[in-house]
């Protein structure tokens, strides 16, 4: 009887494994032997593909952004302010889509180079605006920063969306903070209405860079 081979695997495939049983293990679930369970193969055949883990994860984080940016354009002569509210809002709603997303993202260095098209368009929008290239940078990199910080924060409270976890109830958080009233009120703005939240902190992001740089 011939010996059954296992199927033979490329890195996509193990990349997309990997996306989809994010979703219902989490990233300190994610293991390599976790995934090779899933392809029906063992773990050691990973490793022609990923060394480590941390390589894995920059492969994950490129393959989300490649999703995220599949169809979405700007007219030729959107501003910076523009490029940048779109960028986040679908840097944003990507990540949402999967269990600890933020933290799969966050750190991870992108394996190709598809992010640099966004990237030099905004950042010649930027400069074509007024602002020396240091500047830009900053810019695009404190709007990066706050969306996933602000997105690790939400999915602390809501790992994936309609999941909330323990320990959030905002109204017994009200209760329990009742000598100090107006924390305790801010619990209502802490830890629910996240999208409203996320718009207006990206507001104030941008207010911040055209007051600080003196670009409009």
């Amino acid at each position: 009887m011939a010996t059954q081979r296992p199927p033979k695997l490329d890195k996509k495939q193990v990349v997309d494994t990997a996306l989809g049983l994010l979703n219902e293990v989490g990233l300190d679930g994610l293991t390599l032997r976790a995934i090779a369970k899933e392809l029906n193969v063992q773990a050691p055949a990973l490793y022609w593909h990923f060394k480590n883990k941390q390589a894995l994860l920059d492969e994950m984080a490129t393959e989300m952004y490649r999703r995220m940016v599949a169809g979405a354009q700007l007219p030729p002569g959107a501003t910076w302010q523009e490029r940048l509210l779109s960028a986040q809002r679908g840097l944003r709603e990507a990540l949402l889509g999967y269990r600890d997303g933020a933290k799969v993202f966050s750190g991870s260095r992108f394996t190709g180079t598809e992010h640099a098209v966004a990237m030099e368009a905004t950042l010649r929008a930027c400069v074509e605006a007024g602002f020396e290239l240091p500047q830009a940078v900053r810019a695009l990199s404190t709007a990066f920063f706050f969306t996933l910080g602000q997105v690790t924060e939400e999915q602390g409270v809501q790992p994936l969306p309609g999941e909330r976890r323990d320990g959030y109830d905002v109204e017994e958080r009200a209760a329990r903070m009742a000598d100090f009233p107006l924390s305790a009120a801010a619990g209502a703005e802490l830890f629910q209405g996240f999208e409203e939240a996320f718009e207006e902190g990206l507001r104030l992001v941008i207010a911040g860079i055209e007051a600080r740089y003196g670009v409009a």
